[in-house]
């Protein structure tokens, strides 16, 4: 994104159009359907890793566009605002695959990335506990050293997609030899490795993606599952937890078009006392204040996303949290006028809005918080005492 005229690329133009044509040919009554039926959206997945467009931000050596996360940021945002979000584009590639591609060796990256790329394998990522939910320094998964690598041991909750991948991407910590005290540290778990089981949360959210709570039980793993050095697992963590936090946004930012957009074409079509009832201020200020709001939200994710991709960890980390906290609320918002607008029929399944009440309202909660997100910026933007 140009910093002087705000403008987007020609490349990312012409990627988002593209985009939008493969999301209008799947759309909301596609994503709704397999959802409910307690499918995934496997062809979609395929197709857009077919295209290439799950891994425009991986390194082109290993079958990915070499471009940033500014790209595969606007690859989710345009699948949403079509009506066919993919949440494991958050996890697989831009989390996982970020983490892999800088830190990875390369081996990890040879037999990772170019399936992660392509969509034939996915990867999620596993960081929250029970105890141990905003507050990561709480977290107790702990791998010990063997003869042959590591056994990892813990819990955790809340982890999206594990059904549907190879490997997950796990938190845990290691003890140091000298201080005895617990180091972060990022392991690859295949999900077939013998001791780790995982178990279903049930969820009232319509969603392809599910919701697990993780077992590891003596997890045997070898040496070169650790990702990254132990003493710079910190920085590691954090260069997957910023695009995590800026594709969040981005799924935020296309919900909430979807959502503006079918509140429009409502308001245009429906008359009431012989006027189309988007005539009526009442309906008219609400939206045109959410297309501002939307508009400024999306201002910040891009942001985040150009500091991000410029090397600027720290800078996009303020502007991410910032980005994620803006696009959760006008997404809330935008669905929430959207039902208003359409009246009784916003509930109506036809309609596709009713599913999102409880869809957008997570984004206040994950992948972060919007208390530890104002938390953030009261302590490291406004320079306020820490208050956790």
């Amino acid at each position: 994104m140009n910093a002087m005229n705000f403008t987007e690329p020609e490349e990312r133009v012409a990627l988002r159009a593209a985009v939008t044509e493969l999301g209008k040919k799947y759309g909301y009554e596609y994503y709704a359907k397999q959802a409910r039926a307690g499918l995934k959206t496997e062809e979609l997945w395929a197709e857009a890793g077919r295209l290439g467009y799950l891994g425009v931000n991986l390194p082109e050596e290993y079958g990915g566009g070499g471009a940033g996360i500014a790209d595969l940021a606007a690859v989710l945002e345009e699948l949403a605002a079509a009506g066919s979000p993919l949440l494991l584009m958050v996890v697989s590639p831009a989390i996982c695959g970020t983490v892999i591609s800088r830190f990875g060796t390369d081996e990890q990256k040879k037999r990772w990335l170019p399936g992660i790329a392509d969509g034939s394998r996915r990867m999620v990522f596993a960081i929250t506990e029970p105890d141990a939910g905003s507050n990561s320094h709480k977290i107790t998964t702990t791998a010990k050293r063997d003869a042959d690598g590591w056994v990892l041991s813990g819990r955790k909750v809340y982890i999206s997609g594990v059904d549907e991948a190879d490997a997950v991407l796990v938190v845990g910590r290691t003890e140091d030899a000298k201080t005895g005290k617990l180091k972060p540290a990022l392991f690859t778990v295949p999900t077939d490795t013998p001791g780790f089981e995982y178990k279903q949360i049930d969820m009232d959210i319509v969603s392809p993606e599910k919701q697990f709570g993780l077992f590891l039980d003596d997890v045997h793993l070898p040496a070169d599952a650790l990702v990254g050095e132990e003493d710079a697992a910190i920085a590691q963590l954090f260069a997957g937890l910023n695009p995590e936090r800026i594709m969040g946004a981005s799924f935020s930012l296309g919900i909430a078009r979807y959502a503006l957009g079918k509140a429009v074409g409502y308001a245009n079509e429906r008359k009431v006392w012989g006027a189309p009832i988007g005539t009526h201020q009442g309906l008219a200020h609400p939206l045109a204040e959410i297309k501002i709001e939307l508009e400024l939200a999306k201002l910040m994710t891009q942001k985040a996303a150009s500091l991000y991709d410029s090397g600027d960890d720290f800078g996009a980390g303020e502007s991410a949290n910032m980005a994620k906290y803006a696009a959760a609320e006008v997404a809330i918002r935008a669905v929430d006028q959207a039902v208003q607008t359409h009246g009784g029929n916003g509930l109506a399944s036809e309609y596709g809005l009713g599913t999102l009440v409880t869809a957008v309202r997570l984004g206040r909660i994950a992948p972060v918080s919007r208390e530890m997100v104002l938390n953030f910026v009261g302590q490291h933007s406004l320079g306020l005492p820490r208050s956790y």
